[in-house]
């Protein structure tokens, strides 16, 4: 019995002393890195260990390499690390995972965390790697949902989103209304364009107009690629917490990404951003979020905007009106609707041409037709 209450009593006290040192209280994150792999050589990976274990984290270094304060686990080569990652994380040795690549479930995709240059100011990228959905629309639904939790496991109680203007913005934005509408707590981001709304432009990326950035994995890797390494030519990731947590409904394993071109900061970074969420019970959260934004017809949502049925007017033989001065612009429609929605117009002899604005997709339309073209393409789904 005195021996159990002096093991209590000591690690208490090596708490408090691990606090005093790192400014970190209560039990020490459990981190893994794999460490072997990196173009920049494993010496890369064992720095960034270094760096992270004097912020307060128990770092398991996974690789061939020795440090002060880093536990390393001896293995022969990459493959073999990974599976020695699979196996502690499985079995609980551990609480979170670094690594630079992981074969996730589809319906888990990774949430990236960066800062950006214009203000210095941190943004969540929703989603860099792994594929929320096979659906491109639905996918990026799930993304919002999926930076919502990572926003706010890092301590962000209400953490505004904004929608990248790629295809399947404006799908995107109408749907996360609708939730919205439905009683769904979610902040919308304004952009710093004149002309504002949720949909960001490039100037937002740089500025972090939204705390949580949505986007397709593809482009969102691309993004924290760029904005990792903008200073380096590309070939070393110098800022940012690398390409996030592998989130998804009922998924617990927390594994982080990082890239083989990320240096030694983003990486020590990338670990302690696991930590943050292990210390703020990130599946926790997750379980919260999905269980609300599933009590505003999420799954129905969801459906109704996987598979968007063409209206009849993109299926049928549709006669151009006589043309007219065109000088009222019409934003908001998708680029891939664009021409259904142009004909949908024909259709009740108002006459429009498709364009290109400086905001994105639009249709054209004379002044005195305005107000009837935007009345028949809400009524058609075309624009919120």
């Amino acid at each position: 019995m005195a021996s159990s209450i002096e093991k209590v009593i000591a690690s208490t006290f090596m708490e408090m002393a691990q606090g005093l040192e790192s400014g970190q209280y209560g039990r020490r994150p459990k981190i893994a890195l794999t460490g072997m792999g990196s173009e920049h050589g494993e010496e890369n990976s064992m720095q960034a260990a270094v760096m992270a274990a004097k912020q307060g984290v128990d770092v398991y270094y996974i690789g061939t390499l020795e440090a002060e304060g880093v536990t390393t686990i001896k293995v022969a080569d990459d493959e073999e690390g990974h599976k020695k990652m699979e196996d502690m994380l499985k079995n609980k040795e551990i609480d979170g995972a670094v690594t630079m690549h992981f074969p996730f479930p589809i319906g888990v995709s990774t949430v990236g965390r960066v800062v950006t240059p214009a203000k210095g100011k941190e943004m969540f990228i929703a989603n860099t790697t792994g594929t929320s959905s096979t659906d491109r629309i639905e996918g990026m639904i799930k993304n919002a949902v999926y930076g919502v939790i990572a926003a706010k496991a890092c301590g962000i109680a209400k953490p505004t989103v904004g929608i990248l203007n790629v295809d399947g913005a404006r799908q995107t934005e109408k749907a996360l209304k609708e939730l919205q509408s439905n009683g769904y707590d979610i902040a919308f981001a304004e952009s710093g364009r004149a002309d504002g709304g949720c949909v960001m432009r490039g100037n937002d990326v740089l500025q972090a107009s939204p705390d949580i950035l949505v986007t397709d994995s593809l482009t969102g890797n691309i993004l924290v690629k760029m904005l990792s390494s903008f200073n380096t030519g590309g070939s070393f990731e110098a800022t940012g917490f690398g390409y996030g947590p592998g989130i998804g409904e009922g998924y617990d394993e927390l594994v982080m990404i990082v890239s083989r071109a990320s240096g030694a900061p983003v990486i020590a970074n990338a670990i302690c951003y696991a930590a943050e969420l292990v210390r703020n019970k990130v599946f926790d959260i997750a379980k919260r979020e999905f269980d609300a934004v599933k009590k505003c017809g999420f799954k129905e949502v969801l459906a109704s905007y996987k598979t968007v049925a063409k209206p009849a007017a993109a299926e049928e033989e549709v006669k151009e009106p006589p043309k007219e001065i065109v000088t009222a612009q019409i934003a908001g429609i998708e680029v891939m609707d664009l021409e259904d929605a142009v004909r949908a117009l024909w259709k009740i002899e108002i006459y429009a041409e498709s364009g290109m604005g400086c905001t994105g997709p639009i249709i054209r339309v004379s002044e005195a037709n305005l107000a009837k073209a935007e009345e028949e393409l809400k009524k058609a789904g075309y624009i919120n």
